[in-house]
């Protein structure tokens, strides 16, 4: 893979913004089938240009104009906020108060920094293929919650492009959800409560919510790979420490004089989960109190941390796909959930990579013909590069959601054919 200067990007961004980006499926995302007048026209984007220079409140008369305005302005960065009561390039003309928020997607942010206290591979910015798997356990949960607990079809999930994955919920009535819904789901989805001071951050209580029973299932078929052999969570006595101090006094003690005397951290785990459940089922014969410390600390160790504030105000914003991460270089790609667990954000192309594709592929002896239009050429280009399996997975988003866009237009017309 061709290495990422981030000096080049001047040079690389025209032809990304030119040849690969995704313009005509991006268009038809967020027009939502026209079916609500100007709802193009009245959405927020943001761009970071060179330098950082920040412009926020650009609209667009059409998805044209969009792709018009990114290949005059090649903006490192791309950020999609909501829909308006009016056209947020005239903000300024609006009276005071009257411009307001009024619909967009629910959106999820999960960042690897806040998993810190809990992996020892990495920290900050840096990820590897051992903390990724936290990334894939979030997705896995939330994604079923939000279809399964929530009711939830059209969920577009994205690789931040660095150290993190984001998600868009873009059903028509969620789009329309107050602030209040919002930090309502944010709360159902979270387990994991409290700061850096806070040594236990998740507490069980009998009856465990089927949420959490399905939340666990799910942890437990990473856990042992992932935390009891990369992250080697009960390597150490300084590390089991760690772990032991989420265990209850009583239960705490015995397991301190056993651990020394076991191999490794998964002979360790399997003496603790072994006494908890142990516990479990003395409390349901009446003797004692159930006790879960196993499965909160499963859970403290890998559960999904979000990130309310994103996905609570309205007009808040979040990066949009196929932007380009300008510490990276890499793409900010749609995840194919089919796939998930194969996914490796190493092996995202960069920008450098795919412009390389472009000249490898003109190299070859394509030349350019002349006569073909630039929309058709364009098609041809993204299709000559390591972009188009995320492209395609994009597609396929978009066309599912017009799909059930049409039923539901077949449905209501039927429904009114029968009065």
């Amino acid at each position: 893979m061709a290495r990422f200067e981030p000096a080049a990007l001047p040079e690389l961004l025209p032809v990304f913004y030119r040849r690969l980006f995704p313009h005509g499926a991006y268009g038809r995302w967020l027009g939502y089938g026209g079916v609500v007048k100007n709802y193009f026209q009245l959405r927020e984007f943001s761009f970071t240009l060179r330098d950082d220079v920040y412009v926020r409140f650009q609209s667009f008369g059409s998805p044209q104009e969009l792709e018009r305005e990114l290949q005059r302005t090649n903006p490192y960065k791309i950020d999609i906020g909501a829909v308006y009561s009016h056209r947020p390039n005239q903000h300024n003309t609006v009276h005071l108060g009257a411009f307001q928020p009024q619909e967009k997607e629910l959106v999820f942010d999960i960042d690897m920094t806040d998993y810190d206290d809990v992996r020892t591979c990495c920290s900050s910015a840096e990820i590897c293929s051992k903390c990724w798997t936290l990334m894939t356990i979030a997705v896995r949960i939330i994604d079923r919650a939000l279809v399964e607990d929530l009711g939830m079809k059209h969920r577009l999930w994205v690789y931040s492009g660095r150290r993190g994955v984001h998600c868009w919920v873009c059903d028509d009535a969620v789009r329309k959800w107050s602030p209040a819904l919002r930090a309502a789901t944010v709360e159902y989805l979270t387990l994991v409560k409290g700061g850096a001071e806070t040594v236990k951050k998740v507490n069980l209580s009998e009856p465990i919510h089927p949420f959490i029973r399905r939340s666990i299932s799910v942890v437990e078929k990473y856990f042992e790979a992932y935390a009891l052999v990369g992250q080697d969570i009960l390597g150490s006595p300084e590390s089991w420490d760690k772990v032991l101090a989420l265990v209850p006094e009583d239960h705490r003690e015995p397991l301190q004089g056993e651990f020394p005397k076991k191999r490794d951290s998964v002979q360790r785990w399997e003496l603790l989960k072994g006494k908890m459940e142990r516990v479990r089922r003395a409390a349901v014969g009446g003797k004692g109190m159930p006790c879960y410390a196993d499965w909160e600390i499963m859970l403290q160790y890998c559960f999904p941390r979000l990130d309310i504030n994103v996905s609570k105000g309205v007009g808040h914003l979040l990066k949009s796909p196929f932007s380009v991460h300008p510490k990276t270089g890499r793409i900010s790609v749609p995840l194919d959930l089919q796939r998930l667990d194969q996914f490796d954000p190493f092996a995202v192309p960069t920008i450098s990579s795919l412009c390389h594709e472009l000249d490898a592929a003109s190299n070859n002896g394509e030349q350019e013909d002349s006569g073909e239009t630039e929309p058709k050429r364009r098609v041809r280009d993204y299709k000559k590069t390591s972009l188009a399996p995320y492209v395609r997975v994009f597609e396929q988003f978009v066309e599912e959601m017009e799909r059930a866009r049409r039923g539901e237009l077949l449905r209501r017309s039927d429904l009114q054919g029968d009065f």
